[in-house]
């Protein structure tokens, strides 16, 4: 929504560690809480791992991306960045890709959600709970935000507070606090039981429940003093990885790795077997709550960022309209996030059984591109030490490391070419909207220049631009 001058200074900034609790808040989702349970199943007790190393791999991305924030703070953190970079076709090509990304995290929730609802009503459809939380998302955005957004502090606060419920339940099952009539707790013996291979494959699964970072990075705008995001970046990862860790080792000490592999979260099966009757439902039906308060927020991010891109000049002016005037829906906006809904429950009504895997794997993939593509920029507009320039080709190894793993298994491949595509089509709009760019403008412009033209009026005409000055809205 538009905000008056008037309300951009009174906006609140933030202290750090308010920043690195917020980050927390918003990165745990139903990434973690269902997405956990496949990099089980095909990394097994590795998965805790997989998740630390993850957590090291998101640290040198965040480094990098924090450094560029504390020396240059810019609207729109790594696409604007990128820009600076590599000119306009980088931050072109970083900003769809990231909308990508977030449709496919959008479509991955929708879906969680509808697992999680299973867990009461095995024999319905997937579909129909996926069509059904994602109309009552668009209601939401069509009857306003104000009420939603003061409810997102008490979603965030469930879903923390569910993670904290699970690790105190789990420490007392694991002391003999609660009996069980199937099996006690066991610490995993075998770490590797599909190999090499199936820890690489579990690789990204673990990052996936890390995205959100590039999205810190822009909040880091609301910083009072952004050259403190190093330190809340670094201590929201801490606080992430602390979590993650732990949660998920005593998840496997409760129950055998192979227990699962079914579509549910692993932390409702860890407590299935113990004479806790209502914990398994309580649980689930944060889950269910938290979930949808993610899933509605990426919503309200898909829907702002095409918005965001078209007033910029990266997409056409068609998806502006309808945010001239104060109180208007960005209709056209709307209608293709609910055309990416609609193609979710399709999915979901054709691949019941894998679509997310798929879309998860599809989602995480397109995180990382994001990724690599903040620490090629770092390397362009950073003075780095060699000690920096070390960290930095470690990360993108360790990213190139994770994107190769998804083709060694059969549930992590599909989504990697699902992505592929999302990239191929992508670069080949860059491409063509790249030589229209340098025919109207000059081959250099774009790379030293920041426009005011519509880049989808190839006439090279600024009739129906907007000056950059005009257009301080951020990405999400």
């Amino acid at each position: 929504m538009a905000r008056g001058n008037s309300s951009d200074t009174k906006e609140k900034k933030l202290k750090w560690w308010q920043l690195s609790l917020l980050g927390v808040a918003c990165t745990v989702g139903t990434g973690f809480f269902l997405g956990s349970h496949i990099a089980i199943q095909i990394g097994g007790p590795s998965a805790v791992i997989a998740y630390a190393l993850a957590a090291f791999g998101a640290f040198l991305v965040y480094d990098k991306l924090s450094q560029m924030t504390a020396e240059d703070p810019m609207e729109g953190s790594f696409r604007s960045y990128a820009k600076k970079a590599f000119g306009r076709w980088a931050g072109f090509g970083s900003g769809w890709v990231y909308w990508s990304s977030e449709l496919l995290i959008m479509g991955s929730q929708l879906t969680a959600l509808a697992l999680f609802s299973r867990f009461w009503f095995p024999q319905v459809p997937m579909w129909c709970f996926a069509a059904g939380y994602g109309i009552l998302g668009l209601v939401i955005i069509f009857i306003g935000t104000k009420g939603f957004e003061r409810m997102e502090s008490i979603f965030a606060v469930m879903k923390i507070a569910a993670i904290f419920m699970f690790l105190v339940i789990a420490v007392l099952a694991v002391t003999g606090a609660f009996k069980t009539a199937a099996h006690g707790p066991a610490f995993p013996r075998d770490w590797l039981p599909n190999g090499f291979v199936g820890f690489c494959a579990a690789l990204i699964f673990a990052f996936y429940g890390y995205g959100g970072l590039e999205a810190l990075g822009l909040m880091t705008m609301r910083l009072q003093d952004p050259k403190e995001a190093p330190k809340a970046g670094k201590v929201m990862l801490l606080l992430l990885a602390s979590i993650y860790v732990v949660s998920i080792g005593l998840a496997l000490i409760l129950e055998p790795w192979k227990s699962y592999a079914a579509e549910e979260s692993p932390f409702v099966v860890a407590l299935v077997d113990y004479k806790l009757a209502f914990v398994p439902h309580v649980f689930n039906a944060v889950l269910i709550i938290a979930g949808f308060s993610t899933m509605t927020a990426s919503l309200f991010a898909v829907t702002t960022m095409i918005v965001t891109l078209a007033s910029d000049g990266d997409a056409p002016r068609f998806f502006v309209k309808g945010k001239k005037k104060e109180g208007k829906k960005p209709l056209p906006a709307i209608g293709l996030t609910a055309a990416g809904l609609l193609a979710s429950v399709v999915f979901a009504l054709l691949m019941p059984k894998k679509v997310y895997e798929y879309i998860t794997t599809a989602a995480g993939l397109m995180l990382l591109y994001n990724w690599l593509f903040i620490l090629l920029t770092s390397g362009k507009l950073l003075k780095l030490t060699g000690w920096g320039k070390i960290k930095r080709y470690i990360g993108m190894a360790l990213i190139g490391f994770t994107l190769v793993g998804t083709l060694f298994h059969k549930i992590s491949r599909p989504g990697f070419f699902i992505s592929l595509g999302f990239i191929v089509v992508i670069g080949s709009v860059t491409l063509i909207m790249r030589h229209f760019w340098n025919k109207a403008d000059g081959p250099d412009k774009d790379a030293s220049e920041e426009g005011t033209e519509n880049i989808f009026d190839v006439s090279g005409r600024t009739k129906y631009g907007m000056p950059r000055s005009r257009n301080k809205g951020r990405i999400r």
